[in-house]
């Protein structure tokens, strides 16, 4: 009688304390893994190797500096004039740091099936990246093309909606395992733009118009 009252004791208690879903079956531990184990090691290792507060860093001067985003006429992944004047602004981004990958994601409105607004929306991204290339961003920077079609639209209207077909650019990270990164270079980058930034206004004009040629 007294081991059937302890066990009947044990178990108010834990349900008291609000383990009651608590499985006696199961392994040690099983309700510790959710799915997401070694995320935290994952992380720790990208914050302490820089990778992770560098491409954060990056990422958010990129999108204070320089408009992510390009639009696009209904049906279509032509780019207009205005897209190519984001698209020129975004290449002399990119320009000033080699190091770095970035990533296109293409878009559209929801009006259409899902699988074809899926291939309209990479043939946008495909659009931007090849515009990219044109200005002499190396093709092997811009690490991939994606496509959400009308899955993450910005206005929720199954209407056609222009700010819904767009593309947009991201900081997707720094070029292949970045050796160089890690021993200091993103301090080399930094210095490299402090330099930059001393140059007097009247020399960057010139330089600027020299550049541009005809």
């Amino acid at each position: 009688m007294l081991p059937k009252l302890l066990a009947a004791s044990a178990l108010l208690a834990l349900t008291a304390c609000g383990e009651s879903s608590v499985s006696w079956d199961r392994e040690l531990g099983s309700e510790v893994d959710k799915g997401q184990f070694g995320n935290a090691t994952m992380n720790n290792t990208l914050i302490q190797t820089g990778e992770m507060s560098y491409t954060v860093a990056l990422a958010e001067r990129f999108s204070a500096e320089v408009p992510d985003t390009i639009n696009f006429a209904f049906n279509s992944s032509e780019l207009s004039d205005e897209a190519r004047s984001i698209l020129k602004k975004q290449a002399d981004f990119i320009r000033q740091f080699p190091e770095v990958r970035f990533r296109v994601f293409g878009h559209t409105d929801k009006v259409g099936s899902n699988g074809y607004n899926q291939r309209l929306g990479l043939r946008r991204a495909q659009a931007a990246v090849a515009y990219l290339t044109s200005l002499g961003i190396s093709r092997s920077r811009l690490e991939a093309v994606v496509s959400y079609g009308e899955t993450r639209p910005i206005i929720a209207t199954n209407a056609a909606e222009v700010r819904n077909r767009r593309t947009v650019t991201e900081v997707s990270g720094f070029v292949k395992s970045h050796p160089l990164v890690l021993n200091g270079k993103y301090a080399e980058i930094i210095w490299r733009e402090y330099v930059n930034s001393a140059v007097r206004p009247h020399e960057g004009v010139a330089a600027t118009a020299g550049a541009e040629g005809g």
